[in-house]
């Protein structure tokens, strides 16, 4: 039950999107095409699953056994940027019009905000192995909830008579702050 928890807050509660605001450049750089926006989710949660597991071995195996705690920022961020390169080798060979829809969004995973923010929670808050994977797994679901729910709506748009005052980004950050405002009312509910 502890887990479900942990994967439902992270999911809906303590969304990272709609509740942190951290991942935003991707959120409305990839956030016009559903199916973009899927790829991209399943790719965000990808490497924050590895990324987290990987994190908490090189942390608690390395880092804390050598007493070298102050380079843990510098060796995430290499964790990750490695990550994000084998990923979009496999990408690029494997789903080439994924990898030419992503364009240079897929690159911003490596620097992005949310995926570096998982593994540092994970650590601060002294998650075990189990439960670190857990959280990453759920904050990539969050992710791609968001990320899905605003392509869609984004979609829904196009054939909207929106004021052209309002087209385009406008739109997109009224309609995120209306999601963050809907997840808002899910705080409280699970306290993790």
């Amino acid at each position: 039950m502890e887990y479900l928890t942990l994967f439902i807050s992270a999911v809906i509660v303590n969304n990272f999107v709609l509740t942190r605001f951290l991942g935003l450049c991707i959120f409305f750089g990839v956030s016009k095409n559903v199916n973009a926006s899927f790829g991209m989710g399943m790719a965000v949660t990808a490497v924050m699953t590895i990324s987290s597991l990987l994190a908490w071995l090189v942390y608690n195996f390395v880092l804390l056994r050598l007493n070298l705690t102050f380079l843990t920022t510098i060796v995430f961020v290499l964790l990750i940027a490695s990550t994000v390169q084998l990923l979009e080798m496999v990408i690029k060979k494997h789903v080439p019009t994924l990898y030419n829809m992503w364009g240079i969004y897929l690159m911003l995973i490596a620097v992005n905000c949310v995926v570096l923010g998982v593994p540092l929670i994970n650590v601060e808050s002294n998650y075990t192995f189990s439960k670190s994977i857990v959280h990453a797994i759920g904050s990539g679901v969050g992710f791609g909830v968001a990320i899905v729910l605003m392509a869609s709506l984004r979609e829904k748009l196009r054939l909207a008579d929106v004021p052209k005052s309002l087209d385009g980004l406008g739109i997109a950050f009224i309609l995120a702050g209306m999601l963050a405002l809907s997840f808002l009312g899910f705080s409280g509910m699970i306290s993790i």
